[in-house]
């Protein structure tokens, strides 16, 4: 009986591994689970923001379970992350906060007046130098908030569903920064 349920423990974990394998996306190992203090997440999609035809960064999202509807991954109120791979030298720190600040007004229709200082907290991580190959965690818990990580380092934490939603919406909304990159983090 016991050699039974080891030959079935073993089946199992053969079928389910290639899905906890690292997805590799222009040359970056994107992780299948994203595992902070208590709570693991799921690499929902991952895709490639472009710029002039060139790859400046890799983007995940990471859910508690898969989900397509980007607007119910925006209005959820579970943990949730994004995860981006700098993947291009040309990505400078002005060009980071520029396209963040332009982001943030797209995902808000201009009306950032009610998150503006949120946003400067969230902008300020930027403004430090970004190389090649840097990585940023924005890791929400309904809890807590928004956590900012660049290359593991805690940076900022930033309060607010509102926030959250705003900043989500840069990627996932009907203005995102790159519709590739987000029908990739939605899993297409």
């Amino acid at each position: 009986m016991l050699k039974r349920i080891l030959v079935y423990i073993s089946v199992i974990f053969l079928l389910e591994s290639p899905a906890l394998q690292a997805k590799t996306i222009s040359g970056v190992n994107m992780p299948e689970l994203l595992i902070f203090g208590q709570t693991t997440l799921r690499l929902n999609g991952v895709g490639v923001r472009r710029k002039f035809f060139m790859d400046v960064y890799v983007g995940g999202l990471y859910l508690l379970e898969i989900n397509d509807d980007p607007t119910k991954i925006i209005n959820t109120v579970h943990p949730m992350a994004i995860s981006l791979y700098i993947t291009s030298g040309l990505i400078t720190s002005q060009k980071m906060v520029d396209a963040t600040r332009e982001g943030f007004g797209k995902s808000t229709q201009n009306n950032v007046a009610s998150i503006s200082s949120k946003i400067e907290e969230f902008i300020a991580v930027f403004k430090e130098p970004i190389n090649e190959n840097d990585t940023f965690n924005l890791i929400y818990t309904p809890s807590t908030g928004l956590k900012v990580f660049k290359n593991s380092e805690f940076k900022v934490l930033i309060k607010g569903l509102d926030f959250k939603q705003a900043l989500f919406r840069v990627w996932l909304g009907d203005e995102p920064a790159d519709e590739d990159l987000k029908a990739g983090m939605l899993g297409s």
